[in-house]
């Protein structure tokens, strides 16, 4: 088995500065670090974390919080933890998934595992998981922003929501829907929170009243309506009430899917009846279907490897100012199922 010192041989420098490469302590040069990954590789060197962790004080792992239901990740997440994966092994450091159900943290959580810091994902107003994080002073970064009492200016990872739900208005407002139906996240989540206040705006800047059937949130991760959500309301609203709406804002691709089955049900049609545009989704799943779905690109992958550059530089691995709250763009991505009327 190669040890460090063969490395260092191989690669022509000091055993001090392939510790330095692996642990990222102090900086190295690109020509420097990439010839001693070159020799790593070639010997099949692999850091000892234990060993380093008991010179550096740090066990060089972050811990990635995610709620998660009885179902698949979707694309949005898959491709989200892959940018958390991937920029988190470049500072050196390994990623601990943990998954837990919607508004309970089960013991152990991550505050109680040895992590240098924690990626929390889709905060809940006053979540528990951010309470430890910040009791046990545990350095953390948010996927979306932090509504607890007590936690002040903690850091932030996001997409422009309020701007998203605006945005998605206008354009369907501009294409001449006065009918809206919002199928947003669940009430609990803080972007839950921030969307409804843009499409409410929006509405009024375009001076059309809210009315109740127009905002509807996501049930419970757990619940038994929580994969199905959107088929219900559908069928509720335009058949039960037989509300005169003429586009769907759905929040994911899963409750796009759910509409357009409840749509037919209904025997109407989309675009010709009803629009829908989808906040959250597969980009090439929404591209493959027919009508394909009009639909926001998020840049997942993007959100993910920003919120490790944040947790890094918070812990003092990434060096220069950095903002605690970074705002990832988002862009629509036109496609065939909202019509204008």
């Amino acid at each position: 088995m190669a040890k460090i010192d063969d490395v260092a041989k191989l690669a022509n420098v000091s055993k001090g500065t392939v510790s330095n490469v692996f642990s990222q302590k102090r900086p190295t040069s690109k020509e420097v670090r990439e010839r001693v990954l070159s020799a790593s590789k070639q010997l099949n060197y692999v850091p000892n974390h234990i060993a380093r962790s008991l010179v550096t004080k740090k066990t060089m792992a972050i811990g990635l919080a995610i709620p998660h239901g009885n179902f698949f990740f979707s694309a949005f997440h898959n491709q989200f933890i892959n940018g958390v994966v991937l920029e988190a092994s470049y500072y050196g450091y390994r990623v601990l998934l943990d998954m837990i159900p919607a508004h309970k943290v089960k013991t152990p959580f991550l505050s109680s595992y040895p992590i240098d810091g924690a990626v929390v994902m889709c905060p809940t107003i006053d979540d528990e998981r951010i309470y430890l994080m910040h009791q046990k002073q545990i350095p953390f970064v948010t996927v979306g922003k932090v509504m607890n009492a007590n936690v002040n200016n903690a850091p932030y990872v996001d997409n422009d929501n309020y701007k998203i739900i605006y945005s998605i208005c206008k354009y369907l407002l501009d294409k001449g829907h006065r009918n809206l139906m919002f199928l947003n996240a669940n009430e609990h989540m803080t972007v839950s929170i921030v969307r409804n206040e843009g499409f409410v705006q929006a509405l009024k800047d375009h001076h059309i009243p809210v009315e109740d059937y127009m905002i509807h949130h996501k049930p419970a991760l757990l619940s038994s309506d929580y994969i199905n959500y959107g088929y219900k309301e559908t069928v509720h609203i335009l058949g039960s009430q037989r509300m005169k709406v003429t586009a769907i804002i759905a929040d994911d691709d899963r409750t796009a899917f759910s509409v357009m089955n409840a749509i037919k049900h209904l025997k109407l049609q989309v675009p010709k009846d009803i629009s829908i545009f989808v906040i959250c989704g597969d980009l090439s799943m929404m591209g493959s279907l027919n009508p394909s779905l009009t639909s926001m690109d998020l840049q997942p992958s993007e959100l993910g490897a920003e919120s490790v550059r944040l947790l890094m530089h918070k812990l003092g691995m990434l060096q220069g100012d950095y903002p605690d709250h970074r705002i990832v763009e988002s862009v629509v991505v036109e496609r065939n199922s909202c019509r204008s009327i």
